[in-house]
């Protein structure tokens, strides 16, 4: 057999097999999954590593990571699996957060130029080592990286599920990402684009719900919290739950900027944002 007609052979069982997982609803399918429906399409445990190893090589597979594989491309006739759903597969458990989440609520215009995954300090998460260092990046998937922050279990909460395409994902809900920002800006973008998604979500703002979350996490996040809705025209009589809570010294309001500026006693923090100015 020559080696074109060999390609064409490949080609032809690992489009049968990756149709025959799509069609029982398997996207991201792992080496096992494969060898236990190879053989209704004809192909042999010892052929299998070839076929997938030519379905990678012509695209139309990505690897996630070892023995695990995402549907990529639609020369298979299916539809390639999201961003979003292969970040469902390298952590448990996980949604995606902070700017993904900023973006996909439409609470920034702003595109990351990574996915970001909100997970637990229980999981494991795959990591690539940066060169000539021993620190760690995030980790790539088909020219996407994925950027894991781990939180407390008591702190994985907030979280809805979405329909992207024909999969199903977990991402931190408006509010819960807007507090993360407080906590993180850094990984939103900055302080200025929380402030600014507080402002363009103010009007569908769940005041009850964010106060609740916002009380179940630290002092800080509660008084910045307190400080941006006053800012974004919120009253006062509808923030006690949060001006009540004791705070023994004045919190940064940006904590990712120098601790200076003028300080606001009534929500005991100090006004660091070196952004644009907020009246």
């Amino acid at each position: 057999m020559s080696s074109s007609e060999k390609n064409v052979m490949n080609s032809n069982l690992g489009i049968a097999l990756v149709r025959k997982l799509y069609s029982e609803g398997i996207r991201i399918f792992t080496t096992k999954q494969a060898r236990e429906l190879a053989p209704v399409v004809g192909v042999s445990e010892e052929y299998l590593g070839v076929v997938l190893h030519h379905l990678e090589k012509k695209g139309w597979l990505i690897r996630v990571r070892r023995g695990l594989y995402a549907i990529a491309s639609l020369e298979t006739g299916e539809n390639p699996v999201h961003e979003f759903e292969v970040a469902m597969f390298l952590a448990k458990p996980a949604a995606i957060a902070y700017w993904s989440a900023l973006n996909h609520h439409g609470l920034t215009e702003q595109i990351p130029r990574k996915v970001f995954v909100l997970t637990t300090m229980q999981s494991s998460v795959p990591r690539e080592k940066v060169k000539g260092s021993n620190t760690q990046s995030g980790y790539t998937v088909d020219k996407v990286t994925y950027q894991f922050i781990k939180v407390k279990p008591d702190r994985f909460f907030g979280i809805e599920k979405i329909w992207i395409g024909d999969a199903r994902v977990f991402i931190t809900d408006p509010e819960r990402t807007l507090l993360d920002g407080l906590m993180k800006p850094r990984y939103c973008g900055d302080f200025g684009e929380i402030f600014h998604a507080f402002e363009v979500r103010k009007n569908q703002l769940d005041l009850d719900k964010i106060i609740d979350y916002a009380l179940k996490l630290d002092v800080s996040t509660i008084k910045r919290l307190g400080w941006v809705l006053e800012k974004i025209g919120i009253e006062k009589g509808h923030l006690t739950r949060l001006a009540k809570i004791p705070a023994s010294d004045y919190r940064n309001l940006d904590p990712s900027a120098p601790k200076r500026g003028s300080c606001n006693r009534y929500w005991m923090i100090q006004e660091n944002f070196l952004g644009r100015t907020v009246s």
